[in-house]
């Protein structure tokens, strides 16, 4: 209970400091950059829970630490000191948590700046009426800034995670999503139900409804199927009930998160550094690779999802150090031989279990974009449907794992043993 306290205590202070602008910027300008740039900063947006818009110290929220948090597990494979650090212990993932966090305030000052640099360009002054003689100071301090509000928001999620319930990034991800949601039902009421109501658009309206519900009820089910692996202990006798489960989905919805992430930078930057040509050479050859709504972007999409499904999933489940803490608990799977034969057999079947997973998970975030190609839904349709259907994904997804860590804080009859 007091876990759940300190959470929502934590929520409401991270939603409060998300209304407080970032001095001397004239919020009018990133609105009319969102709209030009269309689904990538409106993703970051919905991410946020309208702080971009708004341009809070808030705008990029824990983005950047998402990003960061990419880059330091990529470079994890091809580094070797950063390797080492894995290995090390709590002492490693201290060094690994630091290093990630400053990396991540470094991008959250590049991105701020491309934002600032971005609104810009446009046709009104991005400066309050009162600044006549805008200087390089203040795009640094409004960068700084963002930068500083990032920080704050990775101490949140810290909090969260230490103190309270839930995993904390995901948690202020999700609390961004729901509090856009209202906006997201009203623009498709107003789209569907409106002035331009028709049968066609009614049943179109039903289209997207059945589509959410079919996502809501398919997350659900990846969040909460799992595999048992029967256990028995050497110096007990007879039959054990013990067992390991194994999730269908063990990476949850991060793949979708990462993935999305990845698709969005490219673009978002091109879009800001070069606004006017954004979908002819350079940038409409990025474009292509990373929009999702296109063939290649669709396909670079699914492999994205597919790669950090099983990066993930192998990483919240260590067959190796499953296999040592079965031989330490003087355990083991029946009919397998302790030691190197566990280790590969819960490998294979985790690897399985990933690739029916991995399927699933790829099915569920693809449906908004092939409902979105197959009705020929207009550009802004299409990104209102993609967004609403990840966010949904990532909410269901990360409140599944809320309340299934609630009801595994509340009993007491954990396998902690044996994951280590």
């Amino acid at each position: 209970m007091i876990r759940l306290v300190i959470t929502l205590g934590l929520i409401f202070i991270f939603r409060l400091v998300n209304h407080i602008a970032v001095p001397l910027f004239n919020t009018s300008a990133i609105v009319s950059l969102i709209e030009q740039e269309g689904s990538f900063l409106a993703i970051l947006n919905n991410f946020t829970g309208g702080g971009l818009e708004r341009f809070s110290i808030l705008a990029l929220g824990i983005s950047p630490y998402i990003t960061a948090s990419i880059v330091i597990q990529l470079l994890q494979m091809v580094v070797p000191s950063i390797k080492d650090w894995a290995n090390q212990g709590e002492d490693g993932k201290q060094k690994m948590n630091r290093v990630t966090r400053y990396l991540a305030i470094a991008l959250a000052f590049l991105q701020g700046l491309a934002l600032i640099l971005g609104a810009d360009q446009g046709t009104g002054s991005i400066f309050v009426p009162s600044i006549t003689e805008p200087r390089v100071i203040y795009y640094i301090y409004m960068a700084l800034t963002i930068a500083a509000g990032t920080a704050f928001a990775i101490w949140i999620a810290d909090l969260i995670t230490k103190k309270g319930i839930g995993n904390g990034t995901s948690l202020l991800i999700v609390v961004g999503i729901v509090t856009s949601l209202p906006k997201m039902i009203t623009a498709l009421n107003n789209k569907y139900l409106g002035d331009a109501f028709s049968g066609v658009n009614l049943l179109l309206y039903g289209i997207v409804a059945l589509l959410f519900i079919a996502i809501l009820l398919g997350v659900v089910y990846l969040q909460i199927a799992t595999r048992k692996i029967p256990i028995q202990y050497a110096n007990r006798q007879g039959k054990s009930d013990s067992h390991i489960p194994m999730k269908l989905n063990a990476a949850g919805v991060i793949p979708v998160i990462f993935a999305s992430t990845i698709m969005s930078i490219p673009l978002t930057i091109v879009g800001l550094l070069n606004p006017a040509n954004a979908s002819s050479g350079f940038a409409g050859w990025i474009s292509q690779i990373f929009d999702s709504q296109k063939p290649i972007g669709f396909i670079l999409y699914i492999i994205l999802i597919v790669i950090f499904s099983f990066f993930y999933s192998f990483m919240q489940v260590d067959p190796e150090k499953i296999s040592d803490n079965l031989s330490k608990s003087n355990a083991y799977v029946p009919g397998v031989r302790p030691g190197e034969d566990t280790k590969d057999f819960i490998a294979r079947l985790l690897f399985k279990i990933t690739v029916i997973g991995t399927v699933y998970l790829v099915l569920l975030a693809i449906t908004p974009i092939v409902t979105s190609i197959i009705f020929n839904f207009t550009a802004a349709e299409a990104s209102l449907i993609q967004i609403g259907g990840t966010s949904l994904l990532i909410v269901v997804g990360v409140a599944t794992e809320t309340t299934q860590q609630i009801e595994t804080d509340a009993d007491n009859t954990t396998y902690s043993g044996i994951f280590g």
